[in-house]
This record gives C-alpha cells, sequence and structure tokens, in this order.
C-alpha cells in the first residue's frame, strides 16, 4: 500500500516523530523516514498509561536491529494510551508508521505547543537534508 512520506495532517518534530492531534489528545508515533534510518525494529518501550510527558523531553526507547534511539515528545501531557500491539509485534512500526505503528495517546497539557512544531513541508526539508539541524 503506498502512503504519503510526509502526511500534510501530521505536525513533526525533529527528533523524527509526528502527532496527530484530535480535539484534546495528540496521537504519536516515528515518521517513515525515521523507521526507514533505524531498520528493522526489534522492540519499543513505551511509558504507561497516566504517565506524564513532557515537550521535547525523552518518553520512550526504541531499538533496532541497527541501534537504540531516545522517543521524544512532541507535546507535553498525560499519556491516555499506548499502543499494546507493539509489544507482540514492534515491526508495525515498519510497515505502518502512521497507522497500526502509533505509540501513544496523550491527553495535551497545552493544545499552543503544537504551534512549535514543524508542519509537513517543514520536516520534508529537514529531513532531506544530510546533517541537518539537530535539536530544538
Amino acid at each position: 500500500m503506498e502512503r504519503a512520506v510526509f502526511p500534510e495532517e501530521l505536525k513533526y518534530t525533529a527528533e523524527h516523530e509526528w502527532i496527530k492531534v484530535e480535539g484534546s489528545r495528540g496521537r504519536i508515533g516515528i515518521t517513515n523516514f525515521a523507521q526507514d534510518q533505524l531498520g528493522d525494529v526489534v522492540y519499543v518501550e513505551l511509558p504507561k498509561v497516566g504517565s506524564k510527558v513532557s515537550q521535547f523531553a525523552v518518553f520512550g526507547v526504541i531499538d533496532s536491529v541497527k541501534a537504540s534511539s531516545d522517543l521524544y515528545s512532541p507535546v507535553s501531557g498525560t499519556v491516555a494510551a499506548v499502543n499494546e500491539s507493539l509489544t507482540e509485534s514492534p515491526d508495525l512500526v515498519n510497515r505502518d508508521p502512521y497507522g497500526q505503528g502509533w505509540m501513544l495517546e496523550v491527553e495535551l497539557a497545552d493544545p499552543g505547543e503544537v504551534d512549535k512544531l514543524m508542519d509537513a513541508a517543514s520536516y520534508k526539508a529537514h529531513a532531506e537534508t544530510p546533517h541537518g539541524p539537530t535539536g530544538h
């Protein structure tokens, strides 16, 4: 199935996470670019429901055959749901990063934080720039 590499309806971090905001919640995952760079994902460590996450702070770890990488939250808030399917099938992140490979749903603490994130065009430019800017 062909999918857009940079879905327009999402917002992005410099560390290659995405968020889809619906009402007061945001669904979070990693981008197609990130999963491609990581290679085959073998394990995803996520916080528990009820945990607090902070914008641009580490919320978990993703392990692949190539590397272990921190996961950074695009927003601050409370974890409302965790994708339990990733425990048994971490490869969902590779197969469907914008769909079944989602990681968390967060109840937003400050919806204004979303304005600090990149839109699809900005993220595409960031992802396609070798040794592009890092950080926030």
